[in-house]
């Protein structure tokens, strides 16, 4: 009937321990690669000088900030400046500072803008007006 054979004995395979991390290695390298993280937020607070009130100057810096995707907010102060926290990616943070702010909206004249580090605000703040200070 069946052709004569010897019984085959299958044993269970257990791999050494060189073997099993050599394949863990390939499965790791197999996986996903690690996702880009973001860079480190940073802040700057600005005071800005020159004709900057009554010219919309904060209305501006609320959209330029927005579109740049920065969390901080922006008021009006007393002595007739403009201050600001910007906080957000470093390279937007940067060209808000280095090409926003100093031209600003059609009908402000800045004369100067004043950078110092401040601490990061949670992005998911957004972006503010803050009353007069």
């Amino acid at each position: 009937m069946f052709p004569s054979t010897t019984p085959r004995v299958l044993l269970p395979l257990t791999a050494s321990s060189s073997s099993r991390r050599a394949m863990a290695a390939a499965a790791a390298s197999s996986a996903d690669p690690p996702q880009h993280q973001a860079p480190p937020a940073k802040a700057v607070r600005v005071v800005v000088k020159g004709r900057v009130q009554g010219v919309f100057f904060r209305d501006w810096t609320v959209q330029t900030a927005r579109e740049l995707g920065l969390a901080g907010w922006v008021r009006n102060r007393r002595d007739g400046t403009v201050e600001a926290l910007l906080s957000g990616d470093p390279a937007k943070v940067d060209e808000m500072v280095s090409s926003r702010l100093p031209v600003g909206p059609p009908a402000a004249a800045v004369t100067a803008v004043e950078p110092s580090p401040a601490d990061p605000v949670d992005p998911a703040d957004g972006f503010h007006r803050k009353p007069t200070a």
